[in-house]
């Protein structure tokens, strides 16, 4: 007679997905190659000191372009620098964007929506600041694909404390969409992010170039004083009244944009260094700021750079 055999079931080890390792970037972990908020010290402490604050989250507000998601790595900057209250240290920066939230995952065998399994793993996760862009998708009911109620699903873990949030958004989506959801609003402080002035936004376009240079392999190798000219320039023909209407970039970015097209033509052109030429070209080719205001400023280029270009020996009429 055969004895009957025992049979043991294993349970199978969870697939669970995690949607902050899968969809997220860790802001307070990624390598810098330069300070990314450059003069926002002020806006930087607004949202670490809102952010210490029990049941409160930080909601950053500006004009597209101004540098939103710059002031939030610069808080992932301090933080992996350990230059942050010491209330903080420990907590890790995580950036999601809501696109990546839309839809479902197969998870643990499956179908689930994932911002319910985002909701799901911030619960048993400790010390984790989210950061959310445009994060008026979360009240704006007539998103396409959005099905559930977002901000409703987060509401009651921003009541807790169980859950940090960064978010960022404009103005207009401001008063369009999240004005209208009160209780949404409640959880948040704003901080109000307004456009740099000119020295500010040169300073920023001297801190940043090294990234370009980084990412291309392409060198700025002109003297200080030839840099900051340059990018004065480049700050002064951007100005508020010289951009297109409505084009949509402040400063920083309608600056920065120019300075990464040069060099993007500089290494298009195979060349190890990016010159005046570069930014030349780059000028002569932007559509962010009205024809005639464009032409002027090739005028003013040349008269205000003629020393350097006599040197470098470039025929700008060819061009």
């Amino acid at each position: 007679m055969k004895e009957d055999l025992e049979v043991i079931e294993f349970e199978k080890p969870s697939t669970k997905v995690s949607i902050l390792e899968t969809y997220g970037e860790n802001l307070s972990s990624k390598e810098y190659v330069t300070n990314p908020a450059i003069g926002r010290e002020n806006e930087i402490e607004q949202a670490i000191i809102i952010l210490l604050t029990p049941e409160k989250s930080a909601l950053l507000v500006g004009k597209a372009g101004v540098g939103k998601t710059a002031i939030v790595e610069g808080i992932g900057y301090r933080m992996k620098n350990g230059n942050i209250p010491n209330a903080l240290k420990g907590y890790e920066l995580i950036k999601v964007n809501i696109s990546s939230l839309l839809g479902e995952t197969v998870s643990d065998g499956h179908n689930e929506n994932r911002l319910q399994l985002l909701v799901d793993e911030l619960k048993t996760k400790k010390n984790i600041i989210l950061f959310i862009d445009e994060v008026h998708l979360l009240v704006n009911r007539n998103t396409s694909n959005m099905s559930i109620d977002f901000a409703n699903m987060l509401k009651p873990g921003l009541d807790r404390g169980e859950i940090k949030m960064i978010g960022a958004t404009t103005y207009e989506e401001y008063e369009a969409y999240i004005l209208r959801d009160r209780a949404f609003l409640r959880r948040f402080l704003k901080v109000d992010v307004a456009e740099p002035d000119q020295d500010q936004c040169t300073q920023i376009l001297l801190g940043t170039y090294p990234k370009y240079e980084k990412r291309t392999g392409v060198k700025l190798e002109y003297t200080d004083y030839v840099k900051e000219r340059i990018f004065r320039f480049l700050v002064e023909m951007t100005d508020e009244y010289k951009r297109i209407y409505e084009i949509g970039n402040r400063y920083p970015d309608i600056a920065l944009t120019l300075v990464m097209n040069a060099f993007s033509i500089a290494s298009y052109e195979n060349s190890p260094i990016v010159t005046l030429k570069h930014f030349y070209k780059a000028i002569c080719r932007t559509k962010v700021v009205y024809e005639d205001a464009k032409q002027k400023e090739i005028a003013r280029f040349k008269e205000l750079f003629k020393d350097i270009i006599a040197e470098e020996n470039v025929d700008l009429s060819e061009m």
